[in-house]
């Protein structure tokens, strides 16, 4: 007979674990399979988990089916537990060794072992009766069945190990529901970038539990800010996995590219759904928890510091030009003002005037001339060739 799909939605666990209390066998055959699932009288109807929606105080029957394909007999160990959410966030069966306390205990199986015979199925009855005093919500478990063995382990020790496979079961029981998802034990680290054009990187790790009575999923989402809600940038999770009531899993959200802006406030939230086509009534509301953490923008200040030493070193450099170049032009006024008081006479009033050139040139050496005197008007200048006589119109004429 071929593995039905009902019975591939089946648990599937392989642990080491304490043996139920039928004795071990020596050791399973590596070739003993066996399948676990919803069914009727007649055989499986396709349901892939046990639903119900009771009240309190009621009472249904119910049938398993347990498929053997392997080519030999299997006695397998039968029977239901309570169901809990791991840390990873997977379905998983109490121990066969630990009691159950919630809907594991509310079945009734008509005996603790079966026999079937090779490539055969056996449609099994039980019996699930609500307490009276059942409380609200969702309840999980599962009908499972077993094949114990011994194995050694690396040490070469014997070790019970128990192999195996079960149904879901999830029971609401009718009341008021209360569907709640919180966020706790925030912890934020932040890696920076060498890169002082590139933001970093926040990592958050916190710890999504269900306190509600309603198995939910949901959506976490990852929000950072700075100073005065600078910056401010969000993103998504990976969408949670169902969470039964009181169950907890830890989930991690990244964020890149985060700017360094000393102070960040972060928030981590969640946004519950419901598991499937459930209706949840009343809705849930959105749960946060927030931190800080600090990020000193140690590329960005080198960066910063570079830039302020080489504009330092820039301005440095113009001012120091400009001092040599007002020392350059201030030596050569200099050296003017010292060229120009060689080629000046004191005047007799003490003011001193410059000396024409030509007549500079008259008094070079090897000029045999006395130069002209600049201050005496041509008029009165005696010297060869000039006509110093007054014009004739100036003398007295004498009458004879």
């Amino acid at each position: 007979m071929r593995l039905s799909a009902a019975i591939a939605t089946g648990i599937v666990v392989l642990a080491a674990a304490p043996a139920p209390p039928t004795p071990p066998t020596r050791s399973a055959p590596s070739a003993a399979t066996w399948g676990v699932a919803p069914s009727t009288p007649k055989g499986p109807n396709g349901r892939p988990a046990f639903t119900y929606k009771l009240d309190p105080g009621a009472t249904l029957t119910d049938y398993v089916a347990v498929t053997n394909h392997s080519a030999r007999p299997l006695t397998l160990n039968l029977y239901a537990s309570d169901a809990f959410t791991t840390a990873q966030g997977g379905f998983d069966l109490l121990a066969g060794g630990q009691e159950p306390t919630d809907v594991g205990t509310w079945v009734r199986l008509t005996g603790d072992t079966v026999t079937i015979p090779s490539l055969s199925r056996l449609d099994v009855p039980f019996t699930l009766t609500v307490p009276h005093n059942a409380t609200p919500g969702d309840h999980a478990g599962g009908i499972v069945a077993a094949l114990a063995a011994t194995t050694a382990d690396a040490q070469g020790n014997q070790v019970a190990v128990d192999h195996r496979v079960g149904a879901r079961i999830y029971l609401r029981v009718s009341g008021e529901l209360q569907p709640a998802l919180t966020v706790e034990d925030l912890r934020v680290r932040h890696t920076g970038s060498l890169n002082p054009l590139a933001g970093g990187t926040l990592t958050a790790t916190f710890t999504i539990r269900n306190t509600g009575n309603v198995r939910l999923t949901g959506q976490p989402t990852l929000t950072a800010a700075g100073p005065f809600d600078l910056g401010r940038r969000s993103t998504d999770g990976a969408a949670l996995p169902e969470i039964l009531p009181g169950g907890e899993l830890t989930t991690t959200v990244r964020m890149t590219g985060v700017p360094p802006l000393f102070r960040l406030t972060v928030s981590a939230a969640v946004t519950p759904a419901a598991v499937g086509d459930q209706v949840l009534d009343p809705q849930p509301q959105d749960d946060t928890a927030r931190a800080t953490v600090w990020m000193v923008p140690w590329p960005q200040l080198v960066l910063l510091v570079l830039l302020a030493l080489v504009g330092w070193a820039s301005i440095a450099a113009r001012r120091r030009r400009a001092r040599q170049l007002t020392r350059a032009v201030a030596a050569a006024r200099e050296q003017g003002r010292s060229e120009a008081g060689g080629q000046t006479e004191r005047m007799p009033d003490g003011r001193e005037d410059a000396i024409p050139a030509a007549v500079v040139a008259s008094r070079q050496p090897g000029s045999d001339r006395e130069p002209p005197d600049p201050r005496v008007p041509d008029a009165d200048r005696r010297g060869s060739g000039h006509n110093n006589r007054q014009p004739d119109i100036d003398r007295p004429v004498r009458d004879e």
